[in-house]
């Protein structure tokens, strides 16, 4: 992994994204942290081209985005032609939300509708992604739900955006994930597990939970994966968002970057 292959995932500083001058600010103080390119996620109302030329003002990579879920689902086209407009060619799906996946018949038929969705973006030279959260490593018949959800969608229409963290939450290998996604996988979620008493489990900067980052990021060089996006939900450090993508960057570039 190259630094210039580490994205930060704007969700992290949602906070500090509520208007145009806001997201023009934060996209200034990632760019110092050292990020040359993001994932644009949690951004208040905005206009598109304004947005683009924020990234290009910053010089900054629009990697790939988050959408809203029924956006992909019922309006694939609007997607497309917004990902068009802000110069980026791979989004994810970032949660069910109201499409419900507690039993075989709803994961298929979500399955179908993201197949449906990825098709319409890889017309448009664009990828469809598939964000998990924990909730996916229910099993249904012997077979989580994530597994369902990728062996009923073609690889050309849909691929993968494993999330280290929920993959652990989970109760999932984020190594054996990554190795089953071969191929099909750009993206990653880089996200720290760890566990603090009298507290539980909490997320962490990169570097300072309990994941093998060596491990994870070699399996997903050599399953393909161009970007290794940073995210921390919450718990950051100092409460402070911008810290904590600076931390997680820094263990990043100092310990596993060539």
């Amino acid at each position: 992994m190259k630094k210039n292959q580490i994205v930060a995932q704007m969700y992290t500083v949602r906070d500090h994204l509520k208007t145009p001058r806001d997201i023009a600010a934060s996209l200034k103080r990632v760019k110092q942290i050292g990020y040359e390119a993001v994932q644009l996620s949690g951004l208040g109302p905005v206009d598109d081209g304004e947005l683009r030329k924020m990234l290009d003002g910053e010089g900054l990579v629009c990697a790939a985005t988050h959408e809203p879920s029924e956006s992909i689902v019922e309006r694939p086209r609007e997607v497309s032609e917004r990902l068009s407009r802000i110069g980026c060619s791979l989004t994810a799906f970032p949660h069910p939300g109201k499409y419900p996946v507690g039993t075989r018949e709803e994961v298929e038929k979500l399955a179908a509708s993201l197949d449906a969705a990825g098709a319409v973006l890889k017309a448009a030279g664009q990828t469809l992604g598939y964000h998990n959260h924990n909730a996916e490593f229910a099993k249904i018949d012997g077979k989580t739900v994530l597994e369902i959800i990728y062996e009923k969608t073609d690889p050309k229409n849909l691929v993968g955006e494993i999330d280290t963290y929920w993959v652990q939450a989970g109760g999932g290998d984020s190594v054996a994930w990554i190795k089953k996604l071969a191929r099909r996988l750009p993206s990653i979620h880089l996200k720290d597990y760890g566990f603090v008493p009298g507290k539980g489990v909490v997320f962490e900067e990169i570097g300072s939970g309990n994941l093998d980052w060596k491990a994870i990021v070699t399996a997903a060089e050599k399953a393909g994966c161009r970007w290794f996006i940073v995210e921390q939900d919450r718990d950051w450090a100092n409460d402070d968002p911008f810290l904590s993508l600076t931390m997680s960057f820094d263990y990043l570039a100092q310990n596993i970057c060539r």
